[in-house]
């Protein structure tokens, strides 16, 4: 066999003609000390080049002198400060660089300088001097640099989520669980047991080589891997984002002409190779050959900058105002009101959230809006189409339908902790309510909120308890424990007729403990590392790690405002990882067991949340609850909008379905392409996820009302 230092001698022409199949090397079983002994002479030889030329220089007298190394036969001028070589200062005792620093100093000119500097005043020309730094700052200053860029890096690496969820010995929600993400419709063939060619990052050779790994373990886009022919050795397992550029499958090496190389710790554990990977992947499963270009079509997005639409506003939850698109990331949209002259305020959220609409939707079904004082457009500005956004089910209004002044349970938008006590202020068209907090809310309605009547975020009288949910009654209402019965006829209402509400189930497949990339909707620009803690039906409660219970959140399992693990690496967002941790943090199961028990008592006046740097959501514990004063997103209170205008209610548009980005952008792929060795093509088993009954709360429609366990 040639000896392997002949690896770096060939061209690419002749190493292409030394792979086989697989895209191995030759020989290369036979690797020898020379090969990395060389190599490692190289990457010396490298690294001493990528240093610069010469170290600092210093002038002194006219003349340039190298900086020595270390300290010997170097001097400080004790009139500047100036670090220099010995021979070149002045005078006998060398004690000053220069002359005029030999005669500013008997002059006394040295504390006359200083004091001007202190009291800011430009310094005299003998001063001047004064203005040099030292080379010892000068060194300060780079280390402090380097340390600077340091930190940058390891900002710029992320959360870690292959340790976190390692040491935690956590699972990651898989990405079956989110419609609304990339390749989310073709994951299912992902699974343990794939394999893909990955870097080789366990090898001596000067060139970027290849090796096979195998799938040990999946969160989210997250992978576990584990090179081929470590067996059961885990010492040199890795995490990696499955949708990175870096993985391929298994046959790219031999197609694109890459080294196929095994790692160096079991280079000798095998004479032959190539009869190890022939024997190990006959039958095995393998990314399709498309998979790089499917992630990179899932990850277009139909909203563009500068279109406009219609958002809720934050400082009025009751009515809505026209925003511009500034930014897409991920399918997050960061819309700045139109009027913001400086660009600042601005609103976060997904382009399927049901916050955001066409412009024209507030005047079709009769919702508040504030006019903007932009007489026109700006060049380059569009209305989003109303295909770009999500449509709602069509409801029949005809029969029987909400009422004014139904009663109901509903997520408070601003507490989304707390699932309250609710009524229906106004009917509006194409299904939508406002809704108002009970005891919370301005006489004016100026914070009620608007929801669609399929909304998961309501719920007909009774839901909480009847799933053992605690229910935040009126705020200084008194008899408790509060009772749906006794409130009702204190004041008079009904409830909502129970058949008027969403009670489809669908197979989510979340489960108790998951980690997910989750978006604090009470500051939705942030997405933090978070946990499902219970799961009720379609309803998820969402606990921020490191943080109280006080902020969980409940959203629904189809929220786009949930992700998996590895999304924000995927999308280029900013992942805020968990606050400050302790034992009780780490493990969900150990937080529910010491979760102290609550009083029932009014949770819609959020605390103030302590925020570490870059984490700094709104404070609600300036809300206003009653009065005339109206809760907001913002915090601010500002003076209550003019009453509703009554429209006629109006036939909803034809149903269209939104591109969804695992639909239109990422068409299913077929089952993973299976391996082709000796020229056969092995079939494999299909790895598809399973929609099967949740073993927590996926109930169907019919019994909504099953009890769940807490």
């Amino acid at each position: 066999m040639e000896n392997t230092r002949d690896l770096t001698e060939h061209t690419p022409r002749s190493e292409r003609k030394r792979r086989d199949s697989f895209g191995m090397f030759d020989g290369y079983d036979s690797c020898s000390e020379d090969t990395s002994s060389s190599s490692s002479s190289e990457e010396s030889e490298e690294e001493v080049a990528s240093m610069p030329a010469s170290l600092p220089i210093i002038k002194n007298n006219g003349q340039v002198y190298t900086y020595p190394d270390g300290k010997a036969g170097m001097a400080t001028c004790e009139m500047c400060g100036m670090v220099g070589v010995r021979d070149a200062f002045y005078s006998k005792t060398k004690r000053f660089c220069s002359v005029s620093c030999s005669r500013s100093y008997s002059s006394n000119s040295k504390k006359a300088s200083i004091l001007a500097r202190l009291q800011g005043k430009p310094p005299t020309k003998k001063a001047k001097v004064l203005q040099k730094q030292p080379l010892v700052a000068k060194l300060a200053a780079y280390a402090q640099y380097q340390a600077s860029q340091q930190n940058q890096a390891k900002l710029k690496l992320g959360f870690n989520w292959g340790h976190y969820i390692s040491s935690n010995n956590s699972v990651g929600a898989p990405v079956t669980c989110f419609k609304h993400v990339p390749m989310s419709s073709c994951w299912g063939d992902v699974a343990e047991g794939v394999r893909v060619e990955v870097p080789n990052t366990d090898s001596n050779l000067p060139t970027k080589v290849y090796w096979i790994a195998g799938i040990v373990k999946l969160a989210g886009f997250k992978a576990l891997l584990r090179y081929e022919g470590f067996d059961n050795d885990t010492s040199h397992d890795f995490w990696c984002n499955l949708c990175v550029p870096e993985v391929h499958p298994v046959g790219w090496c031999a197609t694109s002409g890459k080294p196929l190389v095994p790692p160096k710790s079991i280079q000798n554990k095998y004479t032959n190779w190539k009869a190890f990977l022939v024997k190990r992947l006959t039958g095995a499963k393998t990314l399709p050959p498309d998979f790089s270009t499917k992630v990179q079509e899932s990850l277009q997005y139909p909203f563009k900058a500068l279109m406009r639409v219609e958002v809720v506003d934050k400082t009025h939850l009751c009515r809505t105002r026209v925003a511009i698109l500034e930014t897409v990331i991920g399918g997050r949209l960061r819309l700045v009101y139109e009027e913001s002259e400086d660009g600042t305020d601005d609103f976060w959220c997904h382009m399927y959230s049901p916050l955001i609409h066409p412009i024209g939707w507030s005047r079709s079904i009769g919702h508040r809006f504030k006019r903007s004082d932009v007489s026109k457009k700006q060049e380059g500005q569009i209305d989003a189409s109303p295909e770009l956004f999500m449509k709602v089910k069509e409801v029949d209004q005809n029969g029987e339908w909400f009422k004014d002044g139904m009663k109901l349970e509903a997520i408070d938008p601003l507490n989304l902790s707390a699932i309250c006590v609710a009524t229906v202020r106004k009917v509006l068209a194409d299904g939508y309510l406002m809704i108002g907090i009970d005891g919370s809310e301005a006489a004016d309605g100026s914070d009620w909120f608007c929801y669609h009547s399929t909304s998961p975020s309501i719920f007909p009288v009774g839901f909480c308890e009847i799933n053992k949910i605690e229910l935040t009654p009126p705020r200084g209402y008194t008899k408790l424990p509060f009772k749906w019965f006794d409130y009702l006829r204190e004041v008079g209402s009904i409830a909502a007729p129970v058949k008027l509400f969403n009670k489809e189930v669908p197979n989510h497949g979340f489960r108790k403990g998951m980690k997910v990339e989750a978006v604090d909707l009470m500051e939705p620009r942030l997405v933090c590392v978070a946990t499902v803690t219970r799961i009720v039906h379609r309803l998820l409660r969402i606990h921020f790690d490191g943080w109280e219970d006080e902020y969980d959140q409940w959203v629904d399992c189809e929220s786009p405002d949930l992700y998996p693990a590895g999304w924000c690496q995927l999308t280029g967002y900013q992942l805020q990882p968990p606050a400050a941790q302790t034992s009780s943090r780490d493990n969900p199961t150990s937080v529910s067991k010491q979760q102290k028990k609550k009083s029932q008592q009014y949770k819609g006046h959020k605390k103030k949340r302590k925020m570490p740097v870059g984490k700094k959501p709104v404070s609600l514990s300036s809300l206003p609850m009653t009065g005339m004063l109206r809760r907001s997103f913002s915090g601010d209170e500002e003076l209550t909008p003019p009453p509703y205008r009554t429209l006629p209610a109006q036939t909803a548009p034809e149903a269209f379905q939104p591109p969804s980005t695992s639909r239109e952008f990422c068409p299913s792929l077929k089952t993973a392409s299976s391996l082709q060795i000796k020229e056969e093509l092995l079939d494999g088993d299909e790895f598809t996820f399973l929609q099967g009954v949740s073993d927590q709360e996926s109930n169907g429609s019919g019994s909504y009302y099953i009890k769940q366990e807490p």
